[in-house]
């Protein structure tokens, strides 16, 4: 179908699991406009630029990735908090990243790192709900089993499928490969949820579940199929025979479309592209994820999440860092925003690369670093962010910003404003409650072009 509702289930250090938020519920737009403020809204949109992204592509480093070994070195800290990685030179005169990152460093100038984000949520499901939606979570970390299904915050893929729609006949927020964690639509229904592969496409035996019908099934009779199912719909009988909610039929219908769509097939298809390309993505779950993730841009897809794993360092960080994670992101990053560029596609597809908190400081005696979300750092690009700045300072123990610290609303509405969403949009929640997009926060007008 089109909306997967759960994803899979894995563990933290702290023996969390990947609970999956219960996807249903409703809402309604808050009305009662009064004229003055309708011409206001008018007059607005008139005078409104026009968005500089039409879609964006998210890197989540789920876990936490450490930022103080990939993007803000610190070489003069004390060997207990500067760890073994040398800073070396990128093209950007003045800027310098990790040396476990050198493709990256040769791209400098085509993106932007953020070095002063900063929150004060240390666990990673209530930091991932943090970063995803830009709420606090009504729940204790891992507990979100029990949370009303009402008053589930939607995140930024469910927000942006809800206000920019599709853009072709792929759904408009899809997860690879798995799901963001909390990464659906909360109170805004199970129509904004997204499109969860549920596939690794680095894999040779890779395929999207639903997207093709069985071979037992032949194209004539899963046609009388169709026909038969709209009859039903029509003559009013589907709810008394099935018992299906009203709602659920435009499923059905956009499962239909996306299974007989030969554009929505063939977007998917990451296997068509040639060796060359696919080599220079790299053959992880990464980097044919974000080859996958450019092919849905270009055939209309809105927001796309990449899950990406294993970055909760508590143990042998350095080791993992460079021979198990940073290598396929740094390949992986630095061929999607050539991609994009070569293809003059970049200027329009904002790319955010970033995990729910960074590491601490201090090395810990598993030589591993701990959790520490006063202090991360976030890639920018495309879409409207400047190229090849540096914004943002920390201390010298990258513990905490010593320039203006940006929150987790501060970059949603950031990325909002980019897509052409109005982060001060409010819908009314099933109890009624009043929610804007973002709740607060200002533009962060350094990573603007």
């Amino acid at each position: 179908m089109w909306n997967k509702v759960f994803g899979t289930d894995r563990r933290f250090c702290d023996r969390i699991t990947r609970r999956r938020m219960l996807r249903v519920g409703g809402t309604s737009l808050l009305g009662g406009l009064t004229l003055p403020t309708l011409l206001q809204l008018q007059a607005n949109a008139a005078t409104s630029k026009p968005p500089k992204a039409k879609a964006c592509i998210f890197l989540m480093l789920e876990g936490g990735p450490s930022h103080i070994d990939l993007w803000d070195l610190k070489p003069d800290a004390p060997a207990e908090v500067r760890g073994p990685f040398k800073p070396i030179s990128t093209v950007v005169p003045g800027t310098q990243i990790s040396e476990i990152l050198p493709l990256c460093s040769h791209l400098a100038d085509k993106f932007t790192i953020l070095r002063s984000h900063s929150h004060n949520d240390n666990a990673h499901q209530t930091g991932r709900h943090w970063v995803l939606t830009g709420y606090p979570p009504s729940f204790a970390d891992g507990q979100a089993k029990g949370v009303p299904f009402n008053e589930l915050y939607p995140s930024i893929g469910s927000i942006v499928s809800r206000e920019l729609g599709s853009d072709g006949d792929v759904p408009p927020y899809i997860e690879v490969p798995n799901a963001l964690g909390p990464g659906g639509p909360g109170f805004y229904g199970a129509q904004y949820a997204p499109f969860t592969i549920d596939s690794d496409p680095a894999q040779p035996d890779f395929s999207v579940r639903d997207l093709t019908v069985p071979d037992s099934i032949t194209s004539e009779r899963f046609a009388r199929r169709v026909t038969l199912l709209s009859e039903i719909e029509q003559r009013g009988a589907g709810q008394q025979a099935i018992g299906r909610p009203q709602a659920l039929t435009s499923y059905y219908e956009r499962a239909v479309d996306l299974v007989t769509s030969p554009q929505a097939c063939k977007a998917f298809n990451v296997q068509s592209e040639s060796t060359a390309m696919r080599e220079r993505y790299g053959y992880t779950s990464i980097g044919q994820s974000a080859l996958l993730a450019r092919r849905l841009v270009e055939a209309g897809c809105r927001f796309i999440g990449i899950d990406h794993g294993s970055w909760d360092t508590h143990f042998d960080n350095f080791a993992s860092l460079e021979k198990t994670l940073a290598p396929p992101m740094d390949r992986a990053f630095s061929a999607l925003v050539t991609d994009l560029d070569q293809r003059g596609m970049l200027d329009d597809t904002l790319v955010i690369m970033m995990g729910e908190m960074g590491r601490t400081p201090q090395i810990n005696k598993d030589v591993g670093r701990d959790h520490w979300s006063q202090c991360q750092t976030v890639i920018l690009a495309g879409g409207g962010i400047k190229r090849g700045a540096l914004i943002g300072a920390t201390d010298s123990t990258a513990s905490s910003p010593m320039t203006q610290p940006y929150g987790i609303q501060d970059l949603l509405r950031t990325v909002f404003h980019l897509l052409g969403v109005d982060a001060d949009k409010v819908y009314l929640t099933p109890l009624g409650r009043p929610l804007p997009i973002v709740n607060g926060g200002k533009l962060i007008d350094e990573v603007l072009a």
